[in-house]
């Protein structure tokens, strides 16, 4: 009996002597131990967890299996060994003790918090694939979550590295109101403007939005708290603030794109000079014109029956009304619009003259084609422009456009010819 107390004192005395050793071996013990726990969770856990999930319809989901919010969660395991563990271990200073205690804590509060934000990058892209997410995005609502969850954080982290309650932090922030407001100025009228997107319905993912004087003109690919992203035709992308768009006038082609019109707004500038009274000749030829005979016909009656009113004036041409070409072809216009397959006739359809000017008189054709597709709308477009300017020669009328160095020089010809014609002797 006094064998076996002698070699208790023994050890214990050796423990002793040798108690900084035998703490750093229970340290590295400790490592150890929370580093096989780190791998027994992500390898074998983990592993049984995905398992379970590829079971089901979640597991072979690329959103959620890129943001893998378990792995990070599964960072916490050796943490709390740490914590637990550091407690057991004997004659360890206090200091060092509360050290490692905190840092670990802080640890885990930062895994908890990136895990959290990486739900909610999930839980969007989830989202995104509702039928009316483009109408009610929740980018923007999502990150105000995500900020808030991070200044939380970063408060938790500060007290346990301090080892203070978080309270007396946060009593300090009341002082620090204006420092913060003048920090976050940009997010919070951010998200002023987030949610007066989103209540009015102003800008969706996939909208057409002009604004000019940020050089945008193209499709939103974004919409995020503090900026929207639009893809400009030429396949740049501009990025907004989102404040310019509540603060400032754009463009939002949605209408356009939702009645299934295009408008086609185009003038026909026409030579004034051609402009004439219809001879007899000239209607019997436009009378060839399928759209114009009937019109030809009800002109003809609806003058006829207004010069008779004149009586013995009417044989005065000054008195009496007379069909021009060009108002005949803005009715052989409007007919052809009428009759077009790719032209909307329950949309507004107007040809009308606009003020003339040095550069002749316009014809403006107002109408609207029946795809938003921006090629077939050119194409649309392009065809009806092609027609009417072919067919203005069959009415007498021409087309006006400025002289060129063309016409300049069959005119200098044309003065050299009469130059060089012999004067005639009397």
């Amino acid at each position: 009996m006094e064998h076996i107390t002698t070699s208790i004192d023994q050890l214990i005395q050796l423990y002793r002597e040798n108690h900084y050793v035998a703490n750093f071996a229970a340290l590295v013990f400790l490592t150890v131990l929370a580093t096989f726990a780190n791998f027994v969770v992500k390898r074998l856990l983990l592993r049984v967890i995905f398992k379970i999930l590829s079971l089901t319809k979640y597991g072979h989901d690329r959103d959620i299996m890129e943001h893998n919010v378990i792995a990070r969660l599964a960072n916490v395991v050796p943490a709390l060994i740490v914590i637990m563990g550091i407690s057991l271990i004997p004659d360890i200073p206090d200091q060092l003790n509360i050290i490692v205690r905190n840092v670990a804590s802080a640890f885990i509060i930062l895994t908890i918090a990136l895990a959290l934000g990486e739900a909610l990058v999930v839980a969007n892209a989830l989202y995104q694939r509702r039928p009316d997410a483009a109408n009610k995005p929740i980018k923007g609502y999502l990150q105000v979550i995500k900020i808030a969850i991070y200044v939380i954080a970063a408060i938790l982290i500060v007290a346990a590295l301090i080892d203070k309650s978080p309270l007396i932090l946060l009593s300090g922030l009341g002082a620090m109101a204006a420092v913060l407001m003048l920090v976050f100025q940009d997010t919070l009228l951010s998200l002023v403007a987030s949610v007066q997107i989103s209540s009015s319905d102003m800008v969706r993912v996939g909208d057409w939005i002009e604004m000019p004087e940020l050089r945008a003109d193209g499709n939103v690919i974004d919409v995020a708290l503090h900026t929207v992203k639009v893809q400009n035709w030429d396949k740049t992308i501009t990025t907004l603030p989102t404040r310019r768009l509540v603060s400032e006038p754009f463009k939002n082609w949605r209408g356009m794109q939702e009645s299934g019109g295009r408008r086609i707004k185009r003038a026909l500038y026409l030579d004034q000079n051609s402009i004439h009274f219809l001879k007899e000749d000239e209607k019997d030829h436009l009378r060839k014109f399928t759209l114009l005979s009937e019109y030809l016909d009800n002109k003809d009656k609806e003058l006829t029956q207004w010069n008779a009113k004149l009586g013995e004036n009417n044989h005065d041409p000054v008195n009496t009304r007379r069909l021009t070409n060009v108002g005949t072809f803005r009715a052989y216009v409007l007919r052809y619009l009428e009759s077009h397959d790719k032209i909307r006739n329950d949309m507004t359809m107007l040809v009308r003259q606009l003020a003339p000017g040095s550069d002749g008189l316009p014809l403006e054709i107002y109408c609207f084609t029946n795809t938003t597709a921006w090629a077939s709308y050119e194409d649309i477009q392009s065809d009806i422009i092609d027609h009417l300017y072919a067919v203005l020669p069959e009415f007498g009328l021409q087309a006006y456009q400025q002289p060129s160095g063309r016409d300049l020089q069959k005119i200098g010809f044309g003065i050299q010819a009469l130059e060089n014609v012999p004067a005639r002797v009397e």
